[in-house]
C-alpha cells in the first residue's frame, strides 16, 4: 500500500490535469487504484470534463471527488484561490467499491439498497468503511447516516459536503469519469485496510453541565428548572472580558454523549449551533432534538481553543493508531476555519504532520464535515474531520524499521 497527495494552482483547466497526473504518477510508479480529487469553483467551466480527463491522464483507477471553496494537498492549504487536489494511493488486496445515490433512492429496494445489501454479504463480520461526499442543497446526509448505521453497526464513516457554490447545481460531484450536480457519493473500503477517523470540534466549555428539565424537539425551555436565558445572563456576568466577547459571537450548545457522568472529558460533547431565543419565555432553540435529562453544557469557540483541542484529538489519533503509523489520510475541514479563525494558511494540515508524521494528506474546505462523536457518525459544523489509512496486515507484521523506511519515503515525495 503506498498513497501520496498533490496539488496544482495552475489556474489553466486543460493544463492542471497533467500537472497533477504527473506528480501522482511519479510518486507511486504506476496508475492509482483509488483517487479522491478536489477542485475549486475557479474550474466550474470545465467540471463535466475534469473527471475523464484526469482518469485519463492517471490511467484508470477509481475517481471520486467534489468541488470546494478551498483544496488541501502536497502539504498547502489554498483558500479562495483556483487549485485542484489529489489524494491518490495504490491499494494491493483491497475492494473499493464506490457508487452514487440521490435523495429519493434512499427506500428499501432501490439501487443503492441493493448494493448496500451486497456490500454486507461480501463483508461479513470485517466492518464497513466508508467515505462519503454529498451535495448540501439536494441530499439529506443525516438520513444516509442514520441508514448506513442501521446497516452497518460497527461502520467507520468520514467525509464532508461539497463546497463551492451557493445554490443547488453550483457545486459538482465527481465519480470515474462522470460529473454530478446533485445527490452524494459513497466510497466503501474493504479488505485489507484500516480506516481510523477523529474529530475535532474546537470548542471548550464554560459554566457548568446542566440537565435539560423541559424541551420540545430542539427547543429548550428550562435548564435545572431555570429559562435557559437566565442561565446565559448568569454565566455571561462571571466570564472574564474575553469570554464575554467571544460569547457574544461564538456559543453553542455542547450535548453530553455518554449518559450517566459526574466529569465530562472534551471529547464527550456534541457540538451544536444555537439557532435562536425567545426573549419573552427565555427559551432557546438549537440544532439538535433533545429530551429531558439530558446534559448540555455551553462551549466557546476561538482560535485557540481550536487548535488545543486539534493537537488533543491528534494525539489520541496517534496513540490509537499504534506502533505503526498511517500511510495516507483525508481531511475534511469547515470553511469557518483556515485563513479565517487561524489568520494564517495551513495550520490544521500543518499540525496534523506535526502531530502524527510525514503523511500524505489531502482534503477540502466543507460545507460540512462527517465524523464520529461518542461512537455515533454525525454532521458537523466548524471542525475537522480526519480519516487515516493503513494496511491491516502490515499493522500486524511491518517491523518499525520498515516503517519508518516508509515513511522517509514518503517524505521525499511530499518535498
Amino acid at each position: 500500500m503506498k498513497w501520496t497527495s498533490a496539488i496544482c494552482s495552475n489556474p489553466d483547466p486543460d493544463a492542471a490535469p497533467g500537472e497533477l497526473a504527473a506528480q501522482v504518477l511519479s510518486a507511486l510508479g504506476t496508475a492509482p487504484d483509488l483517487a479522491f480529487l478536489f477542485a475549486s469553483d475557479h474550474y466550474r467551466p470545465g467540471f463535466a470534463q475534469l473527471p475523464a480527463s484526469l482518469r485519463m491522464e492517471l490511467g484508470g483507477g477509481v475517481l471520486v471527488g467534489c468541488s470546494a471553496s478551498g483544496v488541501i494537498g502536497g502539504g498547502e492549504e489554498i483558500e479562495q484561490r483556483p487549485a485542484i487536489g489529489l489524494v491518490a494511493a495504490r491499494l494491493p488486496g483491497v475492494v473499493v467499491d464506490a457508487w452514487a445515490v440521490t435523495a429519493d433512492s434512499l427506500a428499501p429496494g432501490s439501487r443503492h439498497s441493493r448494493r448496500c445489501t451486497e456490500l454486507a454479504d461480501r463483508l461479513g463480520a470485517e466492518p464497513a468503511r466508508f467515505v462519503l461526499l454529498v451535495d448540501p442543497f439536494t441530499f439529506p446526509a443525516e438520513q444516509l447516516l442514520r441508514s448506513l448505521e442501521q446497516a452497518f453497526p460497527a461502520s467507520v464513516i468520514a467525509g464532508g459536503l461539497a463546497s463551492g457554490g451557493r445554490a443547488p447545481g453550483e457545486v459538482a460531484l465527481f465519480l470515474d469519469d462522470a460529473t454530478y450536480r446533485s445527490g452524494a457519493l459513497l466510497v466503501s473500503l474493504g479488505g485489507d485496510i484500516e480506516m481510523r477517523t477523529a474529530v475535532a470540534q474546537g470548542c471548550r466549555p464554560v459554566g457548568d453541565p446542566l440537565f435539560v428539565s423541559a424541551c420540545d424537539g430542539n427547543l429548550i425551555k428550562g435548564l435545572d428548572g431555570q429559562p435557559p436565558i437566565e442561565i446565559l445572563r448568569s454565566l455571561f456576568a462571571r466570564l472574564d472580558e474575553n469570554d464575554r466577547a467571544v460569547m457574544q459571537h461564538s456559543l453553542f450548545v455542547g450535548i453530553a454523549m455518554r449518559e450517566g457522568r459526574t466529569q465530562y472529558d472534551p471529547g464527550d460533547w456534541l457540538i451544536r449551533n444555537i439557532a435562536g431565543m425567545d426573549p419573552a419565555t427565555g427559551a432557546i432553540w438549537v440544532g439538535a432534538d433533545l429530551r429531558e435529562k439530558q446534559v448540555i453544557q455551553f462551549h466557546l469557540r476561538d482560535a485557540r481553543t481550536a487548535a488545543e483541542d486539534l493537537e488533543r484529538v491528534l494525539d489520541r489519533l496517534r496513540a490509537q493508531s499504534g506502533e505503526v503509523p498511517p500511510l495516507g489520510a483525508l481531511l475534511f475541514s469547515c470553511t469557518g476555519r483556515g485563513q479565517g479563525l487561524f489568520g494564517a494558511a495551513g495550520h490544521d494540515s500543518g499540525m496534523f504532520h506535526r502531530r502524527i508524521g510525514a503523511v500524505p494528506l489531502g482534503g477540502f474546505f466543507c460545507n460540512g464535515e462527517i465524523g464520529p462523536v461518542g461512537g455515533r457518525t454525525f454532521l458537523h459544523g466548524y471542525t475537522s474531520a480526519f480519516a487515516v489509512f493503513k494496511s491491516r496486515r502490515a499493522s500486524a507484521e511491518l517491523p518499525a524499521e520498515e516503517v519508518q523506511s516508509n515513511l522517509d519515503e514518503l517524505l521525499r515525495n511530499q518535498l
